[in-house]
């Protein structure tokens, strides 16, 4: 079998030699301590996404589009002392940041919010004409002429988006608002809301159409970030009044035009929004975080059945335990990997508490999870 037909086998739950070998990435933090306990973090092997890295990942391809603004905001600190530094960034969010310590990926506290760029109709307004589909910019230079041929003969999955992040509804609106900002307008400014909803999808469909009228990519993750650890951030009710149309209109078009499969990235307890995105003609979820409430893999798959794929579901924090727990925290996903509509991986990016060693005997016992070799877990 080749890497396309095993991942379109497992999607529907058909035998396969093996399971897709997929991981996202780890944090710059576990990448500085990887590299002091003895790893080489300046080869050029640190794409986790198509398979060229120093542990075995199997071939992704993404197809790369520009969905953010033209132009941006400039980037301007309004403000910095000896302590911290206010900057307006690309996005036009204005964040207050401590100096102490590394600056940017390294960063070991999140930054403060201080504004967004959106608070009115009339600032929606003047960002649209940051979005504009036909930019050509957007879509990968020469795409017809030199991409489009591989991707018609290709043997591994092509992914609309740059590395799994198709922004989302709920997700842009944060970008747009801020959380606190998106919670509120809800109920404060329903009007703006429905309207950044349909803009989001015409722009998306709008975008995507170029790609689509030429090939039809095998799946999208479109990335939401729509809930904290006990549950979402907005409630089903919500979901439904004012994504849920949007989110089905663009799936029918995505679908309508051969795309297989549409996955929605969202960290935290999303299960109470798995019904509408099901209905919406959403196929699966990931990263399945397992700290949150309800995120265990076989719980979903009793509730769900095989209507739900899952990508992710491996415990970040178990792989920090050693490796008797890493074995057995396995071997507890083996009726998923036998069952299909599963891929396991970390559930979301690997923290600096995970040892290189211990990473190692993850990736090590993984590969035999993926093998269905379970004797050797």
């Amino acid at each position: 079998m080749n890497h396309l037909e095993r991942f379109m086998h497992v999607m529907e739950y058909k035998p396969v030699d093996w399971v897709p070998n997929w991981e996202a990435g780890v944090w710059a933090q576990t990448k500085a301590r990887w590299a002091e306990e003895g790893m080489d973090i300046h080869s050029e092997n640190w794409d986790w996404f198509t398979g060229s890295f120093q542990f075995r990942n199997d071939p992704r391809e993404f197809i790369k589009l520009h969905s953010g603004m033209i132009p941006p905001f400039p980037t301007e600190v309004l403000e910095r002392n000896d302590r911290y530094e206010i900057v307006r960034n690309s996005k036009g969010i204005v964040t207050k940041a401590l100096l102490e310590g590394s600056i940017g990926q390294n960063r070991m506290c999140m930054d403060e919010y201080l504004s967004f760029p959106v608070e009115t109709q009339e600032d929606f307004d003047a960002l649209k004409k940051r979005y504009i589909a036909k930019n050509p910019t957007r879509l990968p230079a020469y795409w017809e002429q030199f991409l489009l041929p591989g991707w018609e003969k290709r043997t591994h999955p092509l992914i609309l988006g740059e590395n799994c992040s198709t922004p989302g509804f709920y997700w842009m609106m944060r970008e747009w608002m801020g959380t606190e900002g998106v919670c509120y307008a809800f109920y404060d400014e329903p009007d703006m809301v429905h309207d950044m909803c349909a803009f989001w999808a015409d722009y998306l469909i709008e975008l995507f159409t170029p790609i689509m009228d030429k090939i039809a990519p095998d799946y999208i993750c479109i990335n939401e970030d729509m809930a904290m650890k006990s549950g979402p951030l907005l409630s089903p009710a919500t979901y439904k009044e004012f994504i849920f149309p949007h989110m089905r209109r663009l799936v029918d078009f995505l679908k309508g035009k051969g795309l297989k499969y549409v996955i929605v990235d969202t960290d935290g307890n999303s299960e109470p929004l798995l019904p509408a995105l099901l209905e919406a003609g959403v196929d699966g979820i990931w990263p399945i975080e397992r700290a949150s409430d309800d995120q265990d893999p076989m719980f979903l798959r009793k509730k769900y059945g095989r209507a739900l794929r899952m990508l992710g579901g491996v415990d970040k924090r178990e792989l920090a335990k050693g490796k008797e727990a890493i074995s057995h925290h396995l071997r507890s996903l083996i009726p998923l990997i036998e069952d299909g509509g599963f891929i396991p991986t970390v559930d979301h990016t690997v923290p600096p508490d995970v040892s290189l060693d211990n990473f190692r005997y993850y990736m090590e016992k993984k590969e035999h999870l993926l093998r269905f070799e379970f004797d050797k877990i």
